[in-house]
């Protein structure tokens, strides 16, 4: 596999823990410099700490990816900070339903549409023209094995992710012959502190999620930051529109 990473820029969002943390810090270990984006500022500066500590460069930007105006003052400062940009990993979603279908509620549907969809939707919207001025890049969105079949008792997570498989599709079709790939990565579970939080209380819940896996475990935040490199690097270079799931055979079922 090349990779041509050394001197060009990422920005990542959803990066103050987890995948997107993982992710920015492989990218910066790549000789990138990144642009480090998350609500959360505390979390997203300690991203940029780590990154730092380990000899990169990367710089934070406070974005809630919901609102337009935000978006394209990640972008501007992206453009400010660095000159350029070379790559995207949108990557900040959430996941908040407990029940079934008829169970949730509109505060519920609005929040997980508009972080999952309305957010990659606008991330791409205003990373585009940037690439293609640039003459080319790749994006790389955070979809999930549920958007790639069924989810029971997330519907509407499901359904968030099935629409960031058909905006990355798109996309990539737009942008095939300008030299802009876009790719989706599809993970089943992986080990987060999202993922932490919900099973600690209930340990059989854990060891549940880690037979539905038929390799016999959950997987791991750098396993995932590995596809999205993968499908960023030249190695690559005759991917696009594709949603690669990373989840430990889920879907080979």
């Amino acid at each position: 596999m090349s990779m041509t990473f050394s001197g060009q820029v990422a920005v990542v969002t959803g990066a103050a823990a987890g995948i997107g943390r993982a992710t920015a810090q492989a990218f910066a270990a790549e000789g990138l410099k990144v642009v480090v984006s998350d609500l959360d500022a505390a979390g997203g500066e300690g991203t940029v700490a780590l990154i730092r500590d380990a000899g990169g460069e990367a710089t934070f930007v406070r974005c809630n990816v919901t609102q337009e105006s935000e978006v394209q003052h990640l972008m501007a400062q992206v453009i400010d900070t660095y000159g350029r940009l070379d790559y995207a990993f949108n990557n900040a979603g959430i996941e908040i339903e407990k029940g079934k279908l008829p169970e949730g509620t509109m505060d519920e549907f609005d929040a997980i549409i508009g972080v999952n969809v309305k957010g990659v939707w606008l991330c791409m919207k205003y990373q585009l023209p940037l690439l293609l001025a640039q003459g080319g890049g790749a994006i790389v969105n955070t979809a999930s094995v549920a958007g790639l079949g069924a989810a029971p008792k997330m519907s509407i997570y499901a359904a968030s992710k099935h629409a960031v498989i058909g905006l990355t599709k798109s996309a990539a079709i737009e942008y095939a012959k300008k030299k802009i790939r876009v790719n989706a990565v599809c993970p089943a579970v992986i080990d987060t502190d999202m993922f932490r939080r919900a099973y600690e209380a209930d340990p059989k819940k854990g060891e549940f999620a880690n037979a539905m896996h038929p390799v016999g475990r959950i997987g791991k935040v750098e396993e995932i930051a590995s596809a999205v490199l993968y499908l960023c690097s030249d190695g690559a270079s005759f991917t696009t529109g594709h949603s690669l799931a990373v989840d430990g055979g889920v879907t080979a079922f």
